[in-house]
């Protein structure tokens, strides 16, 4: 069960992620204050691990199930000069050769994983791989029935052309290229979340509407989640 990127999207993540810029500013934020090893979940082509490693002087272990996605994190981190240590993983099984100081998971990768246990895994396995006191830093979209209603069954041309398709009693969204291949992803309510970060005994430290670090509020479209690690 693919638990990122799926390959076929991998020739064209540039153009899909080259509107998302506002959330490096914030994970950089988070790794300056990080006192130890710094691990980027789902790492992709190294669109925030690789300013992360530029703005900290430090390495980054990027992990990704997807050789395609960690094929351009390397081209790329090579041509920026920087240094990534990088590991296909499935994210479900995710070890360390030593306690990270941050975990982070940019771009709403967590939703690829489709099931509670999936999700509960991968926070049990962040948590044990976590020093005392370490962060665990993500985001995920809040579901908008209006936004669905209007979306579903689209096809849209940018960033790449493509169809979205809401499968509601599945919560999940599925994005359709012209050619049919697919790649889906699941969504979950704010309590879902917390119940993960519960389970997995770590402490809730702040939740963001945004990468600003807005208020979260009821009309938030984007969870921001930072805990830690007691």
């Amino acid at each position: 069960m693919p638990t990122t990127w799926d390959e076929a999207f991998a020739g064209r993540y540039d153009e899909w992620s080259a509107h998302m810029t506002a959330d490096i500013a914030f994970y950089v934020d988070l790794t300056r204050a990080a006192d130890g090893p710094l691990v980027e979940l789902a790492i992709g082509n190294g669109r925030v691990a690789i300013p992360v490693a530029r703005e900290t002087g430090r390495p980054v272990v990027g992990l990704d199930i997807s050789p395609a996605m960690l094929a351009q994190a390397r081209a790329h981190a090579a041509t920026a000069g920087v240094t990534l240590d990088l590991r296909e993983c499935d994210l479900r099984e995710l070890a360390l050769d030593e306690p990270a100081a941050l975990i982070y998971c940019p771009f709403r990768s967590l939703q690829h994983l489709p099931t509670w246990a999936d999700r509960r895994r991968t926070f049990e396995r962040v948590a044990a791989s976590l020093r005392p006191q370490g962060r665990f830093a993500f985001n995920a979209i809040a579901f908008d029935h209006r936004i669905a209603a209007r979306l579903d069954g689209e096809r849209q041309e940018r960033p790449v052309p493509h169809t979205i398709r809401y499968a509601v009693g599945d919560n999940r969204i599925d994005l359709v290229l012209d050619d049919g291949a697919t790649s889906s992803f699941w969504w979950a309510t704010k309590n879902e979340w917390l119940g993960l970060l519960d389970v997995a005994g770590l402490e809730l430290e702040a939740l963001y509407g945004g990468f600003g670090r807005e208020l979260y509020t009821e009309d938030s479209r984007e969870y921001v989640f930072v805990a830690r690690r007691p």
